[in-house]
């Protein structure tokens, strides 16, 4: 699921300030404390290699985000595909993997206990 910030339905349109909300944008109640994150990746980075060996070969945290700039194409474990870019917010399931079209920068909300067993095992990857 993902959406351009210009098409999110405007809440409050004052003087000076414009608040947009999509609801029902994912659900975080099976999850504890969300983390923070922000990335910076070339064009050409593909995790997907750096996620084998975790369930389904693919990370299996959710994920709410803003693509600042680029490109990103996303891959479920079902097979689908979409891309999000400049602009997009977005959320990822669980069951996901992600290479970048081009040079991106991009903040993701995630739960931390998830998606810290995910940074361990890719920084594992990375020590072999």
């Amino acid at each position: 699921m993902h959406i351009k910030k210009d098409d999110l339905p405007i809440k409050v349109n004052a003087p000076g300030a414009v608040a947009r909300q999509m609801t029902d944008f994912g659900d975080a109640s099976d999850y504890g404390m969300l983390g923070a994150e922000h990335f910076k990746m070339d064009a050409g980075t593909d995790i997907a290699p750096l996620l084998q060996g975790l369930e389904n070969d693919h990370c299996q945290a959710p994920h709410w985000g803003y693509v600042v700039k680029g490109e990103i194409a996303v891959t479920y474990t079902d097979g689908k595909k979409e891309g999000v870019q400049t602009g997009d917010l977005f959320y990822w399931p669980p069951g996901h993997s992600v290479k970048v079209i081009r040079d991106a920068e991009f903040v993701l909300f995630s739960p931390q206990h998830e998606h810290t067993q995910v940074f361990d095992h890719i920084n594992a990857k990375l020590s072999a």
